[in-house]
């Protein structure tokens, strides 16, 4: 099986240019291609996880990434899927966030001489002048045809700001900088950015007569319909110190049953053969295919060790009830407290189990806390400094569990 008929065969090809073309390239190891992220947070998400696979898939058949951080576009804001602005970052920021980005980047792609390349565009788009490059590459683009965009068209009933409309052009502009000083050829991206990444295959196509390819990604969701890496509206990070490997093995864990084999083949190295066999699986055996799924992916991201530690960790949780010592914790001060003790909501908003304290209430209304084994009944319920050296295990729902000390 080829690379690229392994791409199709695991459901990550969503759509092409030039198909031909494009098999040549990655088949034979000849493409040079990129893949921007937006700096916009100081940690990659489990959403950036499928591109960063990607990549290391294609490097591995020997074609050669290009990882493009975007320190110039982050200060426009991509409006794809979104339905407000974005907010403004200021440049030390974003740098900041580019330097973090790098370093997780690392753990997936082989860098150095000849093999992949990370740049900024920042390095290029902030040196622009602007009537110069609106000469260069505005007579490329119709006003109209942009107007048809995906990525504008959802935006155009609530406003869309002249400072988002440029973000297309410097999309493409990317992509034909990087064609001309860097060979590169191809661009891959999720399937909402088909209408920016078709801008720059065809800036390069009629500024230079050139051909230039573009391969958009499917974009996985969950059975909810919500982008891969967000669980109850908070991002499931890379970073450790986010998202710990333990609260990152137990999403992967607790994908839908309809999700889990799609995630296998898009997310993880594991032989298609051997994900075959678990599609025929049904009942009980889908949730070894989930522990299976959670641990390959935890591996990825945080090592084999920490992969064994969070499925320990998880299977004393579910076996024993909990097991204080492996849980992830919260440790609270006396600031926290009010009159030597805590009440449910803050205690739940402390320990980053829910964003709010009305999203804690409903939660305790519905029936679906616990501390320490027992169901939270009244709102009102308080910890004292006593309780909390000893340790409360707090259950939210049927499957999180967490501890909260002092």
């Amino acid at each position: 099986m080829t690379i690229y008929e392994e791409l199709q065969a695991r459901g990550l090809i969503a759509q092409v240019t030039d198909e031909e073309e494009i098999k040549e390239l990655i088949n034979s190891g000849k493409a040079t291609f990129y893949i921007g992220f937006d700096c916009t947070a100081d940690s990659l998400t489990a959403g950036h996880f499928m591109a960063l696979t990607l990549m290391k898939r294609l490097q591995m058949a020997g074609n050669r990434p290009v990882a493009l951080i975007g320190g110039g576009t982050t200060m426009i804001g991509d409006p794809s899927g979104r339905t407000d602005m974005r907010k403004m970052l200021t440049k030390e920021d974003i740098d900041h966030n580019a330097e973090c980005f790098k370093r997780q980047m690392e753990k997936f792609i082989d860098f150095g001489e000849g093999k992949a390349i990370m740049v900024n565009n920042a390095d290029w788009l902030l040196n622009l002048n602007y009537v110069d490059m609106l000469r260069e590459v505005g007579a490329c683009f119709s006003v109209n045809n942009m107007l048809r965009a995906e990525c504008y068209k959802n935006r155009m009933e609530k406003g869309l700001s002249f400072l988002e409309f440029n973000y297309m052009i410097m999309q493409s502009y990317d992509f034909y900088h990087m064609f001309q000083t860097l060979g590169c050829n191809m661009q891959f991206g999720g399937d909402d950015q088909w209408s920016n990444m078709l801008g720059g295959t065809e800036l390069i196509r009629r500024k230079l007569g050139k051909d230039a390819y573009a391969m958009t990604i499917t974009l996985l969701t969950d059975s909810q319909g919500n982008k891969m890496g967000k669980t109850a509206g908070n991002a499931v990070w890379l970073d450790p110190n986010k998202t710990s490997p333990y609260e990152f093995y137990q999403y992967w864990r607790n994908v839908g049953d309809a999700d889990v084999i799609k995630c296998l083949r898009m997310l993880t190295f594991l032989p298609l053969e051997q994900i075959d066999e678990m599609a025929k699986w049904e009942g009980s055996q889908l949730n070894t295919a989930k522990e299976i799924l959670a641990y390959e992916l935890t591996k990825l991201v945080h090592s084999e060790e920490e992969a064994e530690k969070a499925q320990a960790t998880a299977r004393a949780l579910f076996s024993t009830g909990g097991d204080l010592d492996n849980m992830p914790c919260t440790e609270l001060c006396e600031g926290d407290l009010s009159d030597g003790a805590i009440n449910i909501l803050d205690l739940m908003v402390k320990c980053g189990l829910v964003a709010s304290k009305s999203e804690a209430r409903r939660l305790v209304q519905q029936g679906g806390v616990e501390v320490n084994d027992s169901k939270v009944a009244d709102i009102g319920a308080c910890f004292d400094c006593a309780a909390l050296k000893e340790g409360l295990k707090i259950k939210k729902g049927k499957k999180v569990y967490h501890k909260a000390t002092m």
